[in-house]
This record gives C-alpha cells, sequence and structure tokens, in this order.
C-alpha cells in the first residue's frame, strides 16, 4: 500500500476526503513577488533602496537584468506546485530606449513583462512603486506638503491604475494593484492629522479615473512604522481599513505589518464579516516586518486555516512577500511558496465541520483533544501525493544547487 492510500484511510476516519482536498489546493493561485528575484532593486532607477525598505546579505547571483529576472523567475516557479500569478513592482518598468520617469510610465514599459505572462498562461499583479526615488521628500510621497511632489506621485498612482487594467486585457485575467506608501517621521509630529487627510485627497484624485472594476482589485495596505519612520505612519491600519470601507476597494494585510502581539489570523473572519474580497500579503516578520522566507510556522497555518474555514478561497488574494539575500534567492522563492500551499493543505485536510460541531455544543474538551490530535495526521504523505500528481519532488535543493552552478555563479 501506498502511503498515501494509508493516509486517505486514516483522513477518511475524521470525515475528511483528501482527494478533494488536493482538487481545492492546486486551484488556488498564488501571486508571487518578482522583488525576491534582485533584493528589491528594479530596474527604473539606480539609485539604493529607501523608504523604509532594507534587505540584508549579498549571496551570489543576483539577477541585474530583466533577462536573468525573468530566467529565475522560470527556474523558481518550474519547483512550485500549483498556480501562480506574477506580482510585480511598477519599478520593474522595462526602458525600451527612452527612460520614463514614474509619472509617465505606461503599458510600453510593461510589454516584455506582458509577452513573459501571456507565453506562460498567467495573470499579473501591479504596485506602485512609492520608494527610492528622488520624489521621496522627507520621507513622504502621497502625503507631502509639497504639492509637486504630491502630485508627481498620483500622476504615477494614475498611470499604474491604467497598467493594471492593460495587464487584465491583455492576460484575460484580472489584476489586483494594491497600493503601500512609505510614509511617516522618525520622531512624534506635531500634527498627524493633515498628512492622512492629503493622502486621503490623493487616494481620492487616483482612484477618480474610470477603470473596471471587474478587472482590476484595488487594494490598499496598511504599515505600524518602518525603519526611520518609528513614531508616525500615515497609512496606518485604521486609516487604511476606514478608507478601503468608505470608498469600496479592498484591504490587503501584510502579517508583518502589525505590533507583534497582533494576528492576521485573528483579523480575517472579522473582515470577511464586511468585505467580498481581502488581499493578503504572507511574509514572516521577526521582531518587526523584517520580510523573512514564510515558513510552516503556526501564524502562517492559522492564517491559511481562517481562510479554509470561512470558505474563502476565491475571495482571498494570497500574494507573497519577502525578501532574503543572505541565501539562494530561488530557493527562498520556492521554500517560502511551498510553505504557504502546505499550510493551505493542512487547513484543507482539517475537520472543521467536526471542530465546528463541537464548538456550538461547547465540548470545548473534546475540541481542544481533536485539535491536537489533527496535528500529528500524515500531512506529509497527502503533500507527496500532491507534487507527485504535478510532477516535482519533495526536495528541491539539489536542482537550485543545479542551477546556482550552472547560471547563478557565471554572474558578475
Amino acid at each position: 500500500m501506498k502511503r498515501y492510500d494509508s493516509a486517505k484511510e486514516i483522513y477518511a476516519s475524521y470525515g475528511v476526503d483528501t482527494e478533494k482536498a488536493i482538487d481545492a489546493l492546486k486551484n488556488v493561485t498564488i501571486s508571487v513577488h518578482c522583488w525576491q528575484g534582485d533584493d528589491v532593486n528594479g530596474f527604473d532607477n539606480p539609485d539604493a533602496l529607501s523608504g523604509g525598505i532594507q534587505t540584508t546579505g549579498n549571496y551570489p547571483g543576483k539577477a541585474s537584468t530583466p533577462q536573468e529576472l525573468m530566467a529565475d523567475i522560470d527556474k523558481a516557479f518550474s519547483l512550485m506546485p500549483g498556480k501562480k500569478k506574477l506580482n510585480l513592482h511598477a519599478c520593474y518598468a522595462i526602458m525600451q530606449g527612452e527612460k520614463v520617469d514614474r509619472d509617465k510610465i505606461g503599458p510600453a514599459q510593461f510589454e516584455p513583462w506582458v509577452k513573459f505572462a501571456k507565453e506562460r498562461g498567467m495573470g499579473l499583479d501591479f504596485n506602485p512603486t512609492f520608494f527610492s526615488h528622488p520624489m521621496v521628500k522627507d520621507n513622504l510621497t502621497l502625503s507631502s506638503p509639497d504639492e509637486e511632489v504630491r502630485r508627481f506621485w498620483v500622476e504615477h498612482g494614475k498611470r499604474c491604475l491604467e497598467i493594471s487594467e492593460y495587464f487584465a486585457n491583455e492576460t484575460g485575467i484580472p489584476c489586483v494593484m494594491n497600493i503601500w506608501i512609505p510614509d511617516g517621521y522618525k520622531d512624534v509630529p506635531a500634527d498627524r492629522l493633515s498628512p492622512r487627510l492629503r493622502f486621503k485627497k490623493s487616494l481620492d484624485e487616483i482612484l477618480s479615473i474610470p477603470y473596471d472594476k471587474s478587472k482590476v482589485f484595488v487594494t490598499l495596505e496598511s504599515k505600524v512604522f518602518g525603519i526611520g519612520l518609528e513614531s508616525y505612519t500615515v497609512g496606518s491600519a485604521e486609516f487604511c481599513l476606514s478608507y478601503a470601507c468608505k470608498n469600496n476597494i479592498v484591504p490587503l494585510m501584510d502579517n508583518g505589518h502589525y505590533h507583534p502581539t497582533e494576528l492576521v489570523s485573528d483579523k480575517i473572519p472579522a473582515l470577511l464579516a464586511f468585505h467580498e474580497h481581502l488581499g493578503l500579503h504572507v511574509t514572516r516578520g521577526v521582531r518587526w516586518d523584517s520580510d523573512h522566507v514564510v515558513l510552516l510556522d503556526d501564524e502562517t497555518k492559522e492564517i491559511m486555516k481562517e481562510i479554509v474555514r470561512g470558505n474563502a478561497l476565491e475571495r482571498i488574494f494570497i500574494a507573497t512577500d519577502y525578501f532574503d539575500a543572505s541565501i539562494n534567492r530561488i530557493s527562498a522563492w520556492v521554500t517560502g511558496v511551498r510553505n504557504i500551499q502546505k499550510a493551505l493543505l493542512f487547513a484543507l485536510l482539517e475537520p472543521s465541520k467536526k471542530m465546528t460541531e463541537l464548538q456550538d455544543k461547547a465540548d470545548f474538551t473534546a475540541l481542544m483533544a481533536l485539535s491536537e490530535e489533527v496535528k500529528t495526521l500524515p500531512l506529509g504523505d497527502v503533500w507527496e501525493e500532491y507534487l507527485e500528481r504535478e510532477d516535482l519532488k519533495n526536495s528541491y535543493i539539489d536542482d537550485i544547487k543545479e542551477y546556482e552552478e550552472r547560471i547563478l555563479s557565471l554572474r558578475k
């Protein structure tokens, strides 16, 4: 008997159909961030990272051209099971001859990415890039009191909305466009309200241009603080959630963007009660928003359990967001995405109906016992079966080491 056959019987004894779980998992789309491959550098601006963004490490083989990054994405995607989208930042614009600044970018600078996506039958998501640019003045962009600065970034947001609709039209797959700004102050500000009113005005202006809301889902991402912005963040959780509710856009939660004692897994069911869609950036914060590679840890599993328990796989946009330059970047991509998928499988294999019945009967003793019991069920055997059906192996490090020796080690 195959180990999977045994696992299938064991889960069946708990009322769980492993075939249904595998079928559900293979149809979940993960939006994979492009910026793990080159440490968030992009191609439109040679300046160093700024705006609270920081990578550490100098592992050899970083992509430095669009061609190198695309090749690395291909390699990483070949080792990831399931459905995927590619998530781009605006700073990954590919200049074809003439340099275009961020307030003037358009579809032309992203034609190579659209061609890349269409050849692979996948969709594209998008993010305006409100950091690492000379027009970030005094750590402010859309909330800047300098009207020239604010107008520049409003125009950038509008152009990105147009590009997002272009992505959706070309690929035939809706595009999620996520807005996040790093704006804030290092020390205690004298005026906390005015920057937020300017941010609100800027968002209103960006969203004033017409776009097809069935093709482009605009999300707004909050943050509790950043490096150099420790005392005040304009785009706080309260601001972003309130704006999303009032303006009928999608709130997006990055699980590294909250106080360490706050859990995104606990917030998901609360927001599902009021929002048709939610956005997630799945990462791993170590004491702050440090963007470590996602592991199969407790919070990742809890996040995925709340999605599955809420029957929300079709309602939540799951994306990755981390960048580790201290290890092989392709391995970082693959490890993080696979761990999200493992956590989803763990959630799909949970006897949630039985557990809910015990909760509703207030039989918390049996609920606790069952919750602990399922933690040691043979998840690994079902995962191995899923990978086999996807023509993949559980171990991928040899493939990555071979690619590193053949390709990455030759890069300067």
